[in-house]
């Protein structure tokens, strides 16, 4: 194996110049091919409140640029020990749902085409649904780890079945799910009625709610996770929403009570050793972003997991 290609050198070029790319990584037609390539969907047509994660792809990369190669948490080096790219933006129609969803689907699916792995960042949750559309049909029904305020398994909005409420319900009704292996993990707020977990659980998920970090901290959270996603293919996806406001406020729809930026990045940090697929990191808002926090919280999630993906390869 040849070495990666990775950062630009912050003792050569500052860090708020170099390229515009994730981490200041090549991008994906720099090399001659990627283990992971990072790639935007600047989509956000599927949102039922605030606008705006169409500009979270950028958002997310302005934010990553204080990210550095060795990562002492995971003793890792996500960006030595396997090539990672930035593979720019997929171009999705903003007007048409169902034709992005296929597009996407497309684009995904010739990223991973030569076995490179994809972390996407969006992008509304809708994005979801077809990149698990993409990873089933090499993997089968893959367990999914979804960490989120929200549940994402409603039926429809106004009648329309596609949604960012919706992809996880579409997802099982497909297949694309384990239902015996998947999980939401920070779920809180007010519900429609009782009723909306319990067609939850059918569909295939257990549920670590935000305050169980508070009552039995990290570790017990991990150890429930590893437990519940075993030995098979996992889907990790990350709403920034899963952050209390105060640490992701740039989100469409915040609700307060979330986890801390430490409590989720010590849990990302549990899938060493589990076998992670996929990833998407979705619905930063820049527009109600301060300071560049929710850009930051969410590169350093991606960090966390272009780590975990190093260690397991």
């Amino acid at each position: 194996m040849s070495t990666p290609i990775g950062p630009v050198d912050a003792t050569q070029v500052p860090r708020y110049g170099g390229p515009a790319t994730f981490a200041r990584l090549p991008r994906l037609d720099e090399v001659s091919r990627a283990d992971v390539a990072v790639v935007g969907i600047p989509f956000d047509s599927g949102v039922s409140y605030r606008p705006g994660a169409r500009f979270g792809p950028g958002h997310v990369r302005a934010g990553s640029k204080l990210l550095r190669p060795y990562n002492p948490a995971l003793d890792a080096m996500p960006f030595g020990t396997q090539q990672v790219a930035d593979a720019g933006d997929l171009g999705v129609n903003p007007f048409d749902i169902e034709e992005a969803i296929g597009t996407i689907d497309a684009g995904i699916s010739a990223l991973r085409a030569d076995g490179a792995q994809v972390l996407t960042l969006g992008g509304d949750h809708t994005v979801a649904l077809p990149i698990l559309r993409s990873v089933a049909r090499d993997h089968g029904p893959v367990a999914v780890l979804h960490f989120d305020a929200h549940l994402d398994t409603w039926d429809t909005y106004f009648g329309a079945p596609y949604t960012h409420g919706t992809p996880f319900r579409r997802a099982s009704e497909e297949g694309l799910i384990d239902l015996e292996r998947s999980m939401h993990v920070g779920i809180r707020g007010p519900l429609y009625s009782k009723q909306d977990l319990e067609d939850d659980a059918v569909l295939g998920f257990q549920v670590v709610r935000s305050d169980d970090y508070e009552v039995d901290g990290v570790a017990s959270v991990v150890e429930r996770m590893r437990r519940r996603l075993g030995d098979g293919p996992v889907y990790v996806s990350v709403d920034i929403d899963v952050l209390d406001p105060a640490h992701a406020p740039g989100t469409g729809t915040p609700e307060a009570g979330g986890l801390t930026s430490r409590e989720l990045l010590n849990t990302l940090r549990g899938l060493v050793g589990l076998d992670v697929v996929g990833a998407d990191v979705v619905e930063v808002s820049p527009a109600y972003d301060h300071a560049e926090l929710t850009a930051v919280a969410a590169s350093h999630v991606a960090y966390e997991l272009l780590s975990v993906l190093a260690l397991n390869r």
